[in-house]
């Protein structure tokens, strides 16, 4: 646990209980604060009681006596409405604040010989598998290293800081609408596109969210910047205008220009490739492309790695993260070599182009974290040919644009309340009503085996798992489980 000093004796309001919640909790209290908890569900309460917190009615509080709201990522900041609690803090002057706010303040009230290094990834897709191929390949190296935040661990509940350690920590947009002091060493943005429109007001709410990872950051700190989209561009643009150390990545055989919406299908390199310059290398970094080499990672013009060797990160998408980490890796002081060897003993990212088994000649890929069409894209576009499997709750768009992607299809299988539409979309692809995983896979299975030879079935549903599943993660061990049902065996590790 990291304790948060900076509140010593004061009353801290705390609202939701899930996992940042009484995490936060614990580390004020570890801080000498008074942490004051509620949450709307009974079992969190009951939680916090057992636990010896003060557990008090907000919504009969004097909030007049609190130094700070340590607001839930998962409560509303501002839209579709600020929540009752975010209303009640604004009317008594009291600062909102969330978990990475107070890991920042955590880290900047020790001596600065003292502090670790801090990592932090945000990015609408890629940004988990990015967090954990970063720490892989420092952990690989030799280095002390915590990963958590949006993934896994909680940021509060990661060890307490070293000077030796490096904290490799993923953001979410709602994290970081919470924050006004976070920090870290490497920034690092992955991709923009549509999402969670509705908690940010819309698409420049949401820009200027993920933005926020670079706000407080000095001029010493290096900002790893995705431009395959003109959002991407324009945030390293306007850092370079300020002075800042960038360093762009690209998977893109031109990248857009300043007027561009985003990347249209065609526009793309024919293979995985990317380019990233790295501080202190000779030349500046271009923005005219590169040529597209299969599997090759390119960084400034001059080849790093092969990563049709590393079979976990297959596709553009994955030469994009590749490039993320090793970029950061060199910026941390990690040498080429040893950053080339993380990269290509990475055993992947559970849920996320997971190879979960093979039967016969057909491979079986989970996807599940694929809860957008652009997620889908990279998983899609990582194939020649695959069997798929999509659907769930749809996202605004469903899957209209992956249309380019279609012919790839050899044959669709649709689950959960998209199912329908999608099947309407999918209208000139083969397609199939399968509505559940366990019929979707079985099917699958079965049409990809009687096409012979080496064949995909992939699960990229392109939607949210709440309409059947709790979350993506259950969505994926069903998938798991009913692929080794089938009689399927796991593939040997990376």
């Amino acid at each position: 646990m990291i304790p948060v000093p900076g509140f010593e004796g004061r009353r801290v309001a705390v609202f939701g209980l899930g996992r940042s919640g009484i995490t936060a909790a614990r580390a004020l209290q570890a801080g000498g604060a008074v942490p004051v908890l509620w949450d709307d569900g009974v079992s969190g309460r009951m939680q916090a009681e057992a636990e010896g917190f003060v557990v008090e009615d907000l919504t009969r509080a004097d909030w007049s006596g609190f130094a700070a709201l340590v607001l839930s990522p998962g409560a509303p900041l501002t839209h579709p409405r600020p929540h009752w609690t975010v209303e009640r803090a604004h009317a008594a002057g009291v600062p909102v604040i969330g978990d990475v706010e107070l890991f920042a303040r955590a880290l900047d009230a020790l001596p600065q010989s003292q502090r670790p290094r801090v990592v932090a990834i945000t990015g609408t897709n890629g940004k988990s598998t990015t967090t954990a191929l970063i720490g892989w390949v420092l952990k690989s190296a030799g280095l002390t290293v915590h990963i958590g935040g949006n993934i896994g661990i909680g940021v509060l509940a990661l060890p307490a800081p070293t000077p030796d350690a490096v904290y490799v920590i993923e953001v979410s947009s709602y994290q970081l609408d919470l924050t006004t002091s976070f920090a870290p060493d490497v920034a690092i943005l992955t991709n923009i596109s549509p999402d969670h429109l509705d908690r940010h007001g819309g698409m420049e709410g949401y820009v200027a969210a993920k933005q926020r990872i670079f706000q407080a950051q000095g001029l010493e700190a290096l900002a790893l910047i995705g431009v395959d989209e003109a959002w991407g561009q324009g945030t390293a643009n306007d850092l370079r205008t300020q002075g800042r150390r960038v360093c762009t990545v690209s998977t893109l055989s031109v990248i857009p220009g300043p007027d561009a919406q985003r990347s249209e299908p065609g526009t793309q390199a024919a293979e995985p490739v990317a380019e990233a310059w790295v501080p202190g290398s000779a030349a500046p970094p271009r923005n005219d492309g590169i040529e597209a080499a299969p599997g090759l990672l390119s960084l400034n013009g001059q080849l790093v790695a092969n990563l049709s060797a590393a079979r976990s990160l297959p596709g553009r998408h994955n030469a994009q993260n590749a490039a993320f980490a090793y970029a950061a890796a060199r910026a941390l002081g990690v040498s080429h070599e040893a950053a080339v060897e993380g990269l290509l003993t990475f055993p992947g990212l559970a849920h996320r182009m997971e190879a979960v088994g093979r039967l016969g000649g057909v491979r079986f890929i989970n996807d599940s974290k694929g809860t957008n069409a652009d997620a889908a894209r990279q998983a899609l576009a990582s194939y020649p040919s695959v069997f798929w499997i999509a659907g769930g709750k749809a996202k605004e768009g469903g899957i209209d644009s992956l249309r380019d992607l279609f012919p790839r299809v050899t044959k669709a299988y649709l689950i959960g309340e998209a199912a329908d539409a999608f099947a309407v979309t999918l209208a000139d692809t083969p397609h199939v009503v399968a509505h559940t995983m366990e019929r979707a896979v079985e099917q699958a299975a079965a049409d990809a085996a009687k096409a012979g030879g080496e064949q995909v079935v992939l699960l990229s549903p392109a939607c949210a798992s709440f309409d059947q599943f709790p979350d993506f993660e259950v969505r994926g061990e069903a998938f798991r489980a009913t692929v080794l049902a089938l009689g399927a065996k796991p593939e040997p590790a990376a």
